[in-house]
């Protein structure tokens, strides 16, 4: 109850939940489209004691196959625009179940106006998570 009252969504709108840890834990809501998890205005007071995850699928044939967001206000990060651990998190309870394809695209970061793209694929018994970097600032720092 508290979960959807600080997302500023009904109960109902949720349609699963999982707790997921692969070191940090995160508490993880799936609504029932990217659409509507784009479409979240958090409260961050509300939501101060939780690492939350929400996921949503896009449609089938679009560039990926679910949005992430990651709120963790507690820690002085209201949404995180790419986050691995909780991105494995979510492929460790989706896949083995065979509710994800065990490879697919994850986009997050996309309500921060940022362009995420974690790519997610299980080998065997491991889930490896990656995605592109661009260096935005370099330097050496001499003590």
């Amino acid at each position: 109850m508290v979960i959807a009252a600080g997302l500023g969504i009904l109960r109902t709108e949720i349609v699963m939940h999982q707790w997921v840890d692969n070191g940090p834990g995160w508490c993880v809501v799936m609504l029932r489209s990217a659409d509507c998890v784009l479409a979240l205005k958090p409260n961050m007071t509300s939501l101060r004691d939780f690492k939350l995850g929400v996921i949503g699928p896009y449609p089938r044939g679009a560039e990926a196959t679910y949005e992430v967001r990651a709120f963790v206000p507690g820690l002085g990060v209201s949404e995180d625009p790419v986050t691995g651990s909780l991105t494995a998190g979510v492929a460790m309870w989706l896949i083995k179940p065979g509710l994800a394809p065990s490879r697919y695209v994850a986009s997050q970061g996309t309500a921060l106006k940022r362009r995420g793209r974690i790519y997610v694929e299980k080998l065997g018994d491991d889930i490896w998570v990656g995605g592109d970097t661009f260096i935005r600032v370099s330097g050496l720092m001499e003590f």
